[in-house]
């Protein structure tokens, strides 16, 4: 890719980016969001078309002008999305040759269909039968489906967008087995990462882009390229700490918590004799933060949304005490109007409006606050959203983009704007530096230590054990639905954290 120039209404994402991905090479992408890479692979799959970008594109030595993603796929060029697209209501077979069916005379051959599908579930690892419906699977698995799709479409190169963004340890590292093998047989990758330890495992290269501009190409196996190598040239700076300095709690430990939940049980909202939170019990107290910590299927998510206006499970038991007082959160109106945030992991589907405004997402959590008599005062709307613009760094040109418009890092800034103009005195956080670069992390864990620093309790919902003993005062374990341990600070490791994670014992 030679000179790519690419610009947005208000926005210029890309200007003068080279990148040169050498025949059967693992070539890492790597930036902060909005740095402008997804642009990039968007112009190089045929998402933007050719003649709306500036520059060229060569793949195996011929110029390319791809009209659309048909086009690319035709040529052995395969993007997958962070947003895997999948129908989740159809098979595994269906999926993987959707819109590339195994048909002769307009009449699909669904005996060629599954024969085919298996040969290529087998060759990712995934051991499922191909008629098994997409939904019915984790998302760990379908991150192997679109794998074996880009297959079936005798892919040349294949790109993946922040692959592992969603998967826990054990998915991320067969997924990076399974694209090692892919090298193997010669197919080349280009993957976007912010896990700077998996580009360190998976890649031969790696090019860093910053603020739309190439800064440079590295070679992983050099000495010389190390973690802070590559997030000097992201951010633009040294980084000397991945976490703010933080005065850990010390208020008083008899303090009445804010925010007590007694006994808690889920039931699976499907499979109602299924127990999701079983009889977990914590507390958290005004300036503290508390850390939730487990894999994949702990139930810490499931704990977090039932909670929070039992907006999941059925079946729902227990007490949830605050300031040592009962309080309904039947509904999720209740638990806000109790001074109760909860952001969550899926900013896209749960956490935004993605056809709306910054601006109109900033108050969606308090609109009464900017609102007379029932209506909207749309000069304080704006006066809001700009200072949130303004304080929380939010990299867009006007409080009129789209959220959809946005960087993951930027949408997931806007979500902490909504919850902190709500003014919460809890603020449940969960997965919320998922898909974001080293910089924008570090700006989202300074708002999370400055709102317990202003006497907030905060919960903190990571799949990430630096994070969670990075910024945690006290760090809670769940397995199979039940708290398995309670470690303070002091004594946290990630040793000791994954032995309680891996246990169903209390």
């Amino acid at each position: 890719m030679r000179s790519i120039g690419k610009s947005f209404p208000g926005v210029r994402a890309l200007s003068d980016v080279s990148l040169t991905v050498a025949p059967g090479e693992v070539h890492a992408v790597c930036g902060e969001n909005g740095a402008g890479k997804s642009t990039l692979m968007k112009v190089l799959s045929g998402v933007h078309p050719h003649g709306s970008y500036e520059g060229e594109i060569l793949f195996q030595g011929e110029p390319c002008a791809f009209k659309d993603i048909r086009a690319s796929e035709a040529r052995g060029i395969v993007i997958i999305h962070q947003e895997l697209a999948l129908v989740p209501h159809l098979s595994i077979a269906e999926n993987i040759f959707l819109g590339n069916e195994q048909a002769s005379h307009g009449i699909v051959s669904w005996s060629r269909t599954l024969q085919h599908a298996a040969r290529l579930l087998k060759r990712v690892g995934l051991d499922e039968h191909p008629q098994t419906r997409v939904a019915d699977i984790g998302v760990g698995k379908q991150q192997l489906v679109e794998i074996a799709k880009a297959l079936a479409k005798e892919v040349t190169l294949l790109i993946l967008d922040e692959p592992t963004a969603a998967l826990n340890d054990e998915d991320s590292a067969h997924l990076l087995v399974l694209i090692a093998e892919l090298k193997e047989q010669g197919i080349t990758s280009i993957i976007i990462s912010h896990k700077l330890n998996e580009i360190a495992a998976i890649a031969d290269s790696v090019t860093v882009i910053r603020d739309g501009h190439t800064i440079e190409t590295l070679d992983v196996k050099d000495e010389a390229t190390t973690e802070d190598r590559i997030i000097r040239a992201m951010v633009g700076r040294d980084l000397d700490h991945r976490f703010p300095a933080r005065t850990p709690y010390e208020g008083d430990p008899d303090a009445r918590p804010a925010l007590e939940i007694q006994d808690w049980t889920v039931h699976h909202p499907v499979d109602q004799q299924r127990k999701v939170v079983d009889g977990v019990s914590l507390y958290v107290r005004r300036g503290e933060i508390v850390g939730i910590a487990g894999l994949m299927g702990a139930g810490r998510t499931e704990l977090a949304m039932s909670v929070f206006g039992r907006s999941y499970g059925r079946g729902i038991s227990g007490t949830v005490l605050k300031d040592g007082r009962e309080i309904r959160t039947r509904t999720v109106p209740e638990a806000v109007a109790h001074g109760i945030a909860y952001v969550t992991e899926d900013r896209k589907r749960y956490g935004l409006n993605l056809i709306d405004t910054i601006g109109h997402n900033i108050t969606l959590g308090a609109l009464g606050k900017v609102s007379r008599r029932g209506i909207v005062d749309e000069h304080e709307e704006r006066r809001v959203a700009e200072s949130y613009r303004a304080t929380m760094n939010i990299k867009a040109p006007t409080v009129f983009e789209r959220a959809g418009r946005l960087s993951g890092g930027n949408q997931q800034k806007v979500v902490l704007s909504k919850w902190i103009f709500a003014g919460p005195d809890v603020l449940i956080l969960d997965e919320p530096t998922r898909g974001i670069d080293v910089g924008a992390k570090y700006e989202i864990y300074t708002v999370v230590d400055r709102l317990a620093a202003e006497g907030r309790a905060v919960v903190l919902i990571s799949s990430e054990l630096p994070e969670l003993l990075g910024m945690c005062d006290r760090v809670y374990t769940m397995a199979a639905g039940r708290l398995t341990g309670e470690v303070a600070r002091a004594q946290a490791t990630q040793e000791v954290l994954m032995r309680h994670m891996t246990t169903n014992k209390r």
